[in-house]
């Protein structure tokens, strides 16, 4: 059953990921098309609590499907973790008579958004927006597809100077505890070593796996990490390792950072965009409320909030596979 939604919100939480952009216009314009005013929020939910909206129209999101980062900006709101902060929140929602909110972001932002309904009543909607695709509920998160191109991009480039002065390179890429953008990358680059949190290969077992390679004539290799809590903690943790043990070998560490969140959204991403942007206002007409979008096997799904922020997605485990015996 579908119900008249008076006016609604939308807003970019947490760290921005390609694709934020054409989620929102995709929001917006579908909003326009159901006759549903649209109010956008600047800054995430500091932008809710100081009260920075903007109502929003077809034309005013033209030419954004393309660009990475979040015209709407983004910020993590230490306010909103308090009861207080959310109470501001909800006021700024009723002086403008707004009654749902769609929140586009990673874990964090989408935990913020149940609270605001289980405190205030508000409807929300979840998109998930977020390169470590670390959510439950739906195969990818807006960004991870842009971010796992650019990584292999420069792994790519990367591998042409390893090869010509037959270095060992250490890799990081980004990922806060999932491994998925280093496994997929790592296969797409051709690494002969992928070290992830799901499996803990050990120090131990890469040297002998680093020793085996050069046994067998490899006289460079890509070996890629996922970051650890930290930048850096991991990789130059392994390379020391490295360096002490095989001294021959020359190392380097490349961290590739931030690089991932930036840059025009891949097509995928533009087009998965779209269709959680649309379908996530279909969810909020049909009285859907405290879901998150997903895709899973082509189609658009939606799964409890909870659900989705109750642990890390799952990596495949035949890619894992594959990448073991392709890496010898």
């Amino acid at each position: 059953m579908s119900t008249k939604q008076k006016k609604i919100a939308v807003l970019t939480s947490g760290g921005d990921a390609p694709g934020m952009n054409a989620a929102v216009r995709a929001v917006v314009r579908s909003a326009v098309f159901n006759d549903i005013e649209c109010y956008g929020v600047y800054k995430g939910y500091e932008g809710l609590i100081s009260d920075k909206l903007v109502k929003l129209n077809a034309r005013g999101v033209n030419n954004i499907v393309n660009k990475g980062g979040t015209i709407l900006k983004s910020a993590r709101c230490n306010e909103f973790r308090t009861k207080e902060g959310r109470i501001k929140a909800k006021s700024t929602l009723d002086k403008y008579e707004i009654d749902s909110l769609v929140v586009i972001g990673g874990n964090g932002s989408l935990t913020g958004a149940l609270l605001l309904e289980q405190e205030h009543g508000v409807n929300v909607i979840g998109i998930p927006g977020t390169i470590d695709n670390d959510l439950v509920g739906t195969r990818c998160t807006l960004g991870y597809d842009t971010a796992l191109n650019t990584a292999v991009n420069a792994i790519d480039k990367i591998r042409d100077t390893a090869s010509s002065h037959n270095r060992l390179f250490f890799i990081e890429v980004m990922g806060k505890g999932s491994g998925h953008i280093a496994l997929n990358a790592g296969i797409g680059a051709g690494a002969e070593e992928v070290l992830i949190p799901e499996q803990d290969m050990g120090l131990d077992r890469l040297l002998k796996s680093l020793k085996k390679s050069e046994k067998s004539g490899k006289s460079s290799s890509i070996i890629v990490v996922s970051e650890g809590d930290k930048i850096g903690d991991n990789v130059f943790k392994f390379s020391s390792y490295i360096e002490k043990n095989l001294p021959h070998y020359e190392i380097r560490v490349s961290i590739l950072g931030h690089i991932q969140r930036g840059g025009s959204p891949t097509c995928f991403d533009r087009v998965l965009a779209s269709r959680m942007g649309v379908f996530a206002l279909d969810c909020l007409l049909q009285n859907k409320s405290k879901i998150m979008v997903g895709v899973i096997d082509d189609k658009m799904v939606a799964i409890p909030i909870k659900e989705a922020i109750s642990g890390g997605q799952a990596l495949d485990e035949d890619l894992i596979r594959v990448c073991d015996i392709i890496s010898i």
